[in-house]
Order: structure tokens, then sequence, then C-alpha cells
């Protein structure tokens, strides 16, 4: 282990002991919520190496997972059962919002969520957090003071440290000086598969990591392969979650509505045959990996990163795609 990644560590260690020693805050009854963006996609990553041991988001070291293979992003579910209230749960979403799939996403900067990936020699910088403080992991954090952000009222950043394999996650991210102000923030060590406290939102409503649900380029398109579930938003959710999801983010109560951390996936039995490129990889997660609800939005909007290389053609085949081609994965019980 080199030197730069056991300081990276002992950093992190120390945000988590000023975590603690500022309390564990009490739940919200509101938190982060999605937009209702409407199409296509988002603008390229950061470019080349700059100060500080910044990268090219496609360079994430490959002994950096993001989660253990047993992390429920990274579980197959193609075996799972079907929930008993699958078809009931179905039919509440397609009755509250749109009926097909939608990749939010695309060549548009105006879609889609960027990230930076960064290392063990980025420069800690101060966090303000003017909402869910309580509720937000502590600063600093390695975020470099021109991090893309996210276009629309979320302005999400993400940025990776692939030497300490550490994700950092803001919600309404806004430049503050030397540092940044956000909504709220949440840390997550990429070696672990522990969640947030119950009641706990991150920098998304459900408590849950962004990057990791992401359709990220270097996977669907240049791997060819997607080895996660996804981020979906619905546009009514219930006022419940089931884990790994640690928040709620509705007052919705009827036992239908989807709540967050909901796990979907794409039949077995829908045919994909006849789909091609990046659709089809997309695709095929989506019935071994399926979707996770993650936030309030428009239905079946499923999150992408931003990179200008979007096929817009390639992609446009998943609207096709209608909602009633997924059934609902049997799961644990909704907490509140």
């Amino acid at each position: 282990m080199t030197l730069r990644r056991i300081c990276s560590m002992i950093l992190a260690v120390l945000s988590v002991i000023v975590l603690t020693a500022d309390g564990l805050g009490g739940c919200s009854s509101s938190s982060p919520s999605g937009g209702t963006g409407t199409g296509g996609g988002t603008g390229g990553g950061t470019g080349g190496a700059g100060a500080g041991g910044r990268t090219d988001p496609a360079n994430i070291t490959t002994d950096c997972t993001v989660f253990p293979a047993d992390n429920e992003w990274n579980r197959d579910v193609s075996g799972d059962d079907v929930d008993p209230d699958s078809d009931d749960i179905i039919a509440f979403i397609l009755a509250n919002g749109g009926d097909f799939v939608h990749p939010d996403f695309g060549s548009n900067p105006d879609y889609g969520i960027p990230y930076e990936v960064v290392g063990a020699g980025q420069a800690l910088v101060p966090i303000t957090f003017n909402d869910f403080g309580d509720e937000s992991d502590p600063g600093p954090y390695p975020v470099p003071l021109d991090a893309d952000v996210e276009a629309g009222s979320d302005a999400h950043t993400l940025t990776v440290d692939q030497d300490a394999c550490v994700l950092y996650e803001l919600y309404v991210a806004e430049r503050n000086g030397s540092g940044w102000e956000a909504a709220s923030g949440a840390v997550f060590d990429l070696t672990s598969n522990a969640l947030r406290p119950d009641g706990w939102t991150s920098a998304d409503a459900a408590g849950l990591p962004i990057f990791a649900g992401l359709v990220r380029y270097q996977e669907a398109a240049l791997d060819g392969v997607i080895p996660h579930a996804l981020r979906v938003t619905f546009g009514v959710t219930q006022s419940g979650y089931i884990h790994p999801a640690t928040h709620e983010a509705s007052d919705e109560t009827d036992p239908d509505a989807p709540p967050m951390g909901l796990r979907l996936r794409l039949k077995d039995s829908y045919d994909i045959s006849g789909f091609t490129g990046t659709a089809r990889v997309i695709l095929t997660a989506l019935k071994k990996y399926g979707l996770i609800v993650a936030d309030n939005g428009s239905n079946w909007f499923i999150s992408g990163s931003t990179d200008s290389r979007w096929d817009d053609e390639d992609l446009d085949q998943l609207k096709s795609v209608p909602g009633s081609a997924f059934e609902v994965v049997e799961h644990g019980p909704v907490l509140h």
C-alpha cells in the first residue's frame, strides 16, 4: 500500500471521527428531490489530468471497485422471486406519470450527472451545508474548485478519490470562495457495504450513492458490460424506504406506491434481440441487476453520466421500452 493511499485513508477515518463527535442528528421529513429532465445527455467530463492528481473520469483504477461484489448495487437479481404486489406497484407507477423508459443523459450537456476522479494529491476544501447539515457527512472534501456541476436545480457534484476508494457527493452544490456550499453531502467508502444511518438522506433523496447507479460511458459503450443496478426516478414515491435506502421523500401512504430503495428488473420474457449497441447493453443490465428507486422525478428516468461521446440515436431505442415490461423484485420490510 502506498504512502499516498495510507494518508488518504487516514483522512477518511478522521472525517468519520468528526461525524461521530458531532452526533448523528435527527431525521428529516424532506430531502433532496430529483428534477424532471426531458431527454438526451450531457457534455464531456473534465479532460486530461490536472493539478493535484485529477484525472479523466474514465480512468478509475481497476483496484478501486465501486463497492464490494456482494453489495446490493452489484447483486444479480435475475433469479430473485417476483414480489407478490408487483402488478399493483407497476400499475400505480404507470397511473402516476410516464409509461416508457427514458435515458436522462446523452450528448447534450444539459442532461446527465458529471463526476470527477481525483487522487490523494487533490486538496481538501471546506464544505458548508445550508439545509440538511444534520444528515450530512462533514467536510472537508477533495472536490476540485472547478468541478463540473449537474445542470438544473439538483446541481449534484460527484467526486471519486481513486487512491483512497472514497466517494464524495454534494446536492445543490455551489462554489463558495475557497470551498463549496451545498444542501447536503455524503461520503461513501467504496470498499464497504455500510449504509447511512436510518432516516438520513445523502446527496440523493433515498440516502443512496448516486455514482453507483449511473450508466457510465466507459462501461456501457467501451466495455460493453454494466455490472450493477441503475438509478431510476418516479413521479410519486411512498413514504418509506427499503435498505439499502435509508430515507423517504414523500407523504404518500398508498402501499402500492414505490418506496425508496425498491428494486425492479426488466422481465426475462421481454425480447431485446432487436436492440443494438449501448441500448442493448443497458437492457441486458436491467434484466440482470435491475433498477433501484433513488429519487423523485419523472417516471422511468434512468440516470447516466455526463459525456459528449454518447450516441443519442442509440440511446433513443430505450424510449420504446414500456414500464409494463418491468416487474418488482421481492424485497424486505418497508421502513419509516
